[in-house]
């Protein structure tokens, strides 16, 4: 039986590795600036830096080698006021590149859930109603 960091491991070994990251994040990024709804946010932003993070924080998130070294994701989204819906999108144009990268229909949904564990830290709720 397998270790979940054992599994997290070999999944980012699936992924191919540190130039798949690359590969994906690369791939990942041109569809997010595509996106109408999403190219704002990245306005001003020095997109190989970026990159550089997310590399980072993909091959941490994938149970890779490499430490992530950024802020926090709250504190890198607070002033971005990012809804929900925005969340979602940038999400689906992950699932649509991880298509093209991720071996199983699985582990996709794997490295999605991943993501959505940091759902919170970026969706601005300041707006939400309080109960």
């Amino acid at each position: 039986m397998m270790s979940g960091i054992e599994s997290e491991s070999s999944l980012f070994n699936r992924i191919g590795g540190a130039s798949g990251i690359t590969r994906l994040i690369g791939e990942f990024y041109k569809r997010v600036l595509e996106d109408q709804t999403l190219r704002p946010y990245f306005e001003g932003v020095e997109i190989a830096k970026l990159q550089h993070m997310q590399r980072e924080f993909f091959s941490a998130a994938l149970g890779g080698p490499t430490a992530y070294s950024g802020r926090t994701m709250q504190h890198a989204h607070h002033d971005l006021r990012i809804p929900r819906e925005h969340f979602q999108a940038f999400v689906q144009c992950l699932f649509e590149t991880l298509s093209q990268h991720a071996p199983s229909e699985d582990e996709r949904y794997a490295i999605i859930s991943r993501i959505n564990t940091y759902a919170d830290d970026v969706i601005d709720h300041t707006d939400a109603p309080t109960e």
